[in-house]
């Protein structure tokens, strides 16, 4: 039998198809625990991002949207700061674009900075109009003068200002509040304040609210018509005095001067006190109306005249004086500096509590001083110092200062006695309580003046505004304190002014009753006594400071 043979055959088959291999999602290790899940629990959701070896958690997806919030509050309070500084620049701008549009389009009097017309002639700024154009032809209308302010430079009494100084009614030109808006700007300036204060109404004039003004900016305090003070007044308790009713306050004063811009007393120091804060900066003249603005600032031209030209050329054209309330109407800028910087006069802020509010114009000169006070005592002492029988004491008795105040002295001490500061002008007179009503109404405008006349008499208001005041006081060697007229001057209460024998009774008496009547706007300020006079050196005590005290206080200069 033949053996069988076997053979193998093999045919190659083409492979046209690509080999695809399909990992096992084990075939990865995760953060997660690799143990499989208990057989009770549903099995893990798929994720919809994929899979991978750097998936977040929970607490990782948390923390970045965390970051992510912190960021875009970053980027959101850097865009809103971007937004205010932009927005204040704006502001900031539109302030000097307003300021160079009315400096430069708008000529002004240089007497009282009034807008120049040639519309209204008994409205503020009226200029004949031939003169206007002449002037305005050469460029010359920095050197007009207004009507108004020619009057006033006569000495008439023309006000301007609408409620003030006896004007009621008729055409107000200019109110009260739109003056203060003139100014109001400066509280957002980088400027330096030279703010002004009237020795003789030191409340009065002080401005209470120089915040809303001034702002935080630095101010130089300078105290005017100190030459008005009684003869032998030691200015070194003068100075005292007044740095410690600036501390009471709490303004940025950086320093206090004395002056008197008749004598030029004190006008050096603030010059070189302005010289040194100015720093390029713009420097602006603040005070209330009458305060003596116009006058000290010719005492500064006229002092740094000497050593500056630019200040000599000023003085040509320098601000209008005047007795009249409201005579600078107007920013009036003044070239007085060599380096950066202008001076500037600025509208009086007219206060309603002053009594220039409420005389009439023709009254307005009485109210201020021109020559040194002299103390006026009640009761009147006769030559050998002892009292006269029918002026023995003030109980029962009321005193007149003119048609303006009314004192009743209701209860005091036998050796009482009350002296009067102020304008020579007004006179006073005692009459006895029982009396003093019939008395003013028969001799107001008469011998009680201001008002003066009949006529003025009718539309006056009265002293509907009464005060009752009970004073305390400890020592017997000095006043206990002042009645500061708002507008007028001050009375100084010595319970035991008059001399005699000490009385032990009187020692145990610590009050004082009195009630002073004045018109309605008028306002009464009781302060510590102002140390006037050759006497006030012994009572005067000075503050005991420490050095740290004594370095933050301001210094003052005379």
């Amino acid at each position: 039998m033949a053996p069988v043979s076997h053979s193998l055959s093999f045919s190659l088959i083409p492979f046209s198809k690509t080999l695809t291999l399909k990992p096992s999602l084990s075939a990865f290790p995760c953060r997660a625990s690799s143990a499989p899940p208990p057989p009770s629990s549903p099995p893990p959701a798929a994720d919809s991002e994929g899979t991978g070896p750097a998936a977040p958690t929970r607490g990782q997806v948390f923390l970045e949207r965390q970051r992510s919030k912190a960021a875009a509050a970053v980027v959101i309070k850097e865009y809103k700061r971007q937004d205010d500084y932009i927005e204040r620049k704006k502001k900031r701008r539109e302030r000097k674009l307003v300021r160079a549009k009315v400096a430069t389009n708008v000529a002004c009097c240089y007497g009282c900075g009034a807008p120049l017309q040639v519309e209204e002639r008994d409205a503020p700024g009226f200029v004949d109009p031939e003169t206007y154009e002449l002037k305005k032809r050469h460029r010359q209308l920095k050197t007009v003068l207004c009507g108004r302010c020619r009057l006033l430079s006569q000495g008439h009494m023309i006000t301007a200002v609408g409620g003030h100084g006896g004007y009621p009614g008729g055409k107000q030109f200019v109110s009260a509040e739109e003056l203060r808006q003139k100014i109001s700007h400066l509280r957002h300036d980088k400027v330096l304040i030279v703010k002004l204060v009237d020795i003789v109404d030191f409340n009065g004039s002080f401005l209470s609210r120089i915040r809303d003004l001034a702002g935080g900016n630095p101010i130089i305090l300078v105290v005017t018509k100190v030459d008005l003070l009684p003869r032998d007044t030691d200015m070194n308790c003068v100075g005292d005095w007044v740095v410690q009713s600036v501390v009471r306050k709490k303004l940025n004063v950086l320093s206090v001067h004395l002056t008197s811009s008749k004598s030029l007393v004190g006008i050096t120091g603030v010059i070189s006190a302005i010289q040194n804060e100015k720093k390029g900066r713009d420097v602006y003249i603040l005070g209330s109306a009458n305060v003596g603005k116009s006058a000290f600032i010719s005492a500064l031209l006229q002092t740094m005249a000497t050593k500056d030209p630019v200040a000599a050329a000023a003085q040509k054209y320098k601000p209008m004086q005047s007795a009249v309330p409201g005579t600078t109407l107007g920013p009036i800028q003044i070239d007085a500096f060599l380096g950066a910087g202008k001076l500037y006069d600025t509208p009086g802020v007219h206060l309603h509590h002053r009594q220039a509010a409420v005389v009439q114009a023709n009254d307005l000169p009485s109210l201020a001083p021109q020559s040194r006070l002299r103390p006026r005592y009640f009761p009147i002492p006769s030559v050998n110092g002892q009292t006269s029988a029918s002026n023995c004491e003030l109980n029962g008795n009321s005193l007149f200062w003119g048609g303006l105040v009314r004192i009743d002295a209701i209860k005091v001490l036998t050796r009482t006695r009350l002296t009067f500061y102020g304008p020579r002008r007004i006179q006073t007179t005692m009459v006895p309580s029982n009396k003093a009503d019939d008395f003013y109404q028969r001799e107001v405008g008469l011998t009680l003046t201001p008002p003066t006349g009949k006529d003025n008499t009718e539309t006056w208001p009265g002293l509907e505004a009464v005060k009752q005041l009970q004073i305390k006081f400890t020592k017997k060697n000095g006043p206990a304190c002042d009645i500061a007229i708002s507008g007028l001057g001050w009375i100084s209460v010595e319970p035991f002014g008059l001399p005699g024998e000490d009385n032990d009774d009187e020692e145990e008496v610590g009050e004082l009753h009195l009630s002073i009547h004045v018109p309605k706007p008028v306002e009464i300020f009781v302060r510590r006594p102002l140390p006037v006079g050759k006497a006030a050196e012994s009572w005067y005590e000075y503050e005991e400071l420490s050095e740290k005290e004594e370095e933050s206080r301001p210094k003052w200069f005379y």
